[in-house]
């Protein structure tokens, strides 16, 4: 699979849509039902996303395949990526260039994430009512709160400027007015997401998750 395949760039251009898409919008209101409705929201909503029928392969085959996908292929063309801020100093280049070092940020980051929920619950080392008790964990060390904020900024900056990056090299977005305009909107795009994410994340470090991790420790001890 060459770099400058037509029908790699497009393949990857697609499932960035749809997997990152997918996984960021849907994580972003999950994870906001920490901020809006506190721990017993932030379980409501990740208890509807487990009952839904065929979760598994529902994920398999919609995120997680097509995410594989996307962030090797991805790692593969930042790795022969030619950045070049340095000799062209404008805004779109700078772009380009932050489009490909967050892309590697991001990969990292999910895989990090996934690691420390999904993984922990598949090993029975967590369950799924007690995610927002392992968010409270993580969130309130220093270290990986610092890495959270990078690992988010970097995912949405990613979504925000690939959705602008897809619809031009779709044919979407034709001519500089198109393009500045749809720049404005991912940006705006950008800037909303990540707020929502931070606003969950500091959530998650919050009294209310404190005291719910606090009643759980306690019901597990007299268990």
């Amino acid at each position: 699979m060459k770099g400058n395949s037509y029908f790699s760039r497009k393949l990857h251009s697609l499932l960035g849509v749809i997997p990152l898409g997918l996984f960021i919008i849907e994580h972003m209101i999950t994870n906001f039902s920490a901020y809006d409705k506190g721990p017993q929201g932030f379980a409501d909503s990740v208890k509807w996303l487990n009952d839904l029928p065929l979760v598994f392969f529902l994920e398999l085959i919609g995120i997680w395949l097509p995410l594989l996908f996307h962030g090797v292929y991805g790692l593969y063309v930042a790795y022969q990526s030619n950045l070049n801020t340095g000799r062209f100093q404008y805004g779109r280049n700078w772009a380009f260039t932050l489009q490909r070092i967050s892309g590697v940020i991001t990969f990292i980051f999910i895989f990090w994430h996934l690691y420390q929920t999904r993984l922990q619950v598949a090993l029975g080392n967590v369950t799924h009512e007690q995610l927002g008790d392992q968010m409270h964990s993580i969130t309130t060390n220093g270290f990986y709160f610092v890495l959270y904020i990078i690992g988010i900024l970097a995912a949405t900056f990613h979504f925000s400027n690939g959705m602008w990056a897809f619809l031009v090299s779709w044919g979407i977005t034709i001519g500089p007015r198109a393009q500045r305009v749809s720049s404005y909107i991912w940006m705006g795009v950008f800037v909303i997401v990540a707020v929502l994410f931070l606003l969950s994340l500091v959530s998650f470090r919050g009294d209310e998750f404190k005291e719910a991790a606090s009643a759980a420790l306690q019901v597990t001890n007299l268990v």
